[in-house]
């Protein structure tokens, strides 16, 4: 079964990479996600922030 995030938890997990430099991975970890979640989470704020 799939984990279901909030908005607002996929933003700060992607603001991890986008603001703070973390890579994918270490992101990952600090929330606690799959790594292959991360990259989907950072290009949708960066399309928004455009």
């Amino acid at each position: 079964m799939a984990k279901h995030f909030t908005p607002e938890f996929k933003l700060e997990a992607a603001k991890l990479v986008v603001d703070h430099g973390y890579t994918y991975v270490k992101a990952a970890e600090a929330v606690n996600v799959s790594h292959s979640a991360i990259p989907r989470w950072v290009n949708k704020l960066r399309l928004e922030r455009q």
